[in-house]
């Protein structure tokens, strides 16, 4: 019995031991596979069904599959600073431009645009609609204390809507949890909310071309060139991460921003609607 229980004792100790040096040599950030990249990217371009259009020709010119990280745009770049990325495809141009200032890319590309819109419930409480530019419909919205759905997590659509608030002279920060909900959401998650809430909310609008539970909520702001939105890519720096798939990952840089990648991104689209222009050029 004795003999047993050293034994068992052992066994355990060799299995704890052997599991312990296995995690140990097991990378600490997701690394892609010979032959394939990681793109750390926004929700936007994932639950507008692009990726879905785009990959399949790309995967079939080069043999080369990509796998797609959606989160928002703040989550991106941070993953891709942590090196958990070959290629970064976001849509907050200043946020970009500083990765790359800092090494952690190799150059920024303009790549394609749409554009944001404030969408709001068809009772329209503050009385939006038909008005000329976000900071005036901001500016009711605070006024009449009315429900606005933000996604509160740093993506960007958070930032070009707390650019929106402060070229309007407000901070709705300390209405937080009152007429100010903060999601910290994706944005078909935060659309789901507005709806639920009867609130406003700002949206990409090939995410809101593509949401299918708009109910009785629809487009009360658009057009003005503050809303505009712009995507970049950029190749993650091997120089900073010795890890980066740079090759493969130069090959879907570059075939995005090639006449036939720009061409695929303009043949997309949704209920007979281009949702994203591209502008490589």
């Amino acid at each position: 019995m004795h003999l047993d229980q050293s034994l068992a004792t052992l066994c355990r100790s060799t299995f704890v031991a052997c599991t312990i040096a296995a995690l140990l040599q097991m990378p600490l950030l997701q690394e892609a596979e010979a032959g394939e990249i990681i793109v750390q990217s926004t929700t936007s371009t994932a639950n507008s069904g692009l990726y879905d259009h785009l990959l399949p020709i790309f995967e079939a010119r080069t043999g080369i599959k990509v796998r797609v990280v959606a989160v928002g745009t703040g989550q991106a770049i941070k993953n891709a600073r942590n090196g958990d990325a070959d290629v970064l495809l976001v849509h907050a141009k200043d946020a970009e431009e500083q990765f790359v200032k800092d090494g952690f890319g190799t150059v920024r590309h303009d790549l394609m645009y749409n554009d944001f819109v404030l969408v709001g419930p068809a009772s329209d409480p503050a009385a939006l609609g038909g008005l000329p530019n976000p900071h005036n419909a901001l500016s009711k919205i605070e006024k009449t204390k009315s429900v606005f759905a933000s996604r509160g997590d740093n993506s960007g659509t958070h930032k070009k809507e707390l650019k929106l608030w402060a070229a309007a002279s407000l901070d709705p920060s300390a209405a937080s949890g009152t007429w100010y909900r903060e999601t910290g959401s994706g944005m078909g998650a935060t659309l789901n909310v507005a709806i639920g809430m009867n609130a406003y909310t700002l949206t990409d609008r090939a995410t809101w071309i593509s949401f299918g539970n708009k109910a009785d909520h629809r487009i009360l702001v658009e057009g003005d060139p503050a809303l505009f939105n712009q995507y970049g890519i950029i190749l993650v720096s091997k120089d900073r991460h010795s890890h980066v798939n740079e090759e493969d990952g130069t090959a879907f840089v570059n075939w995005m921003l090639s006449e036939e990648g720009q061409s695929a991104i303009a043949a997309y689209r949704r209920d007979g609607k281009q949702l994203f222009f591209p502008n490589a050029n």
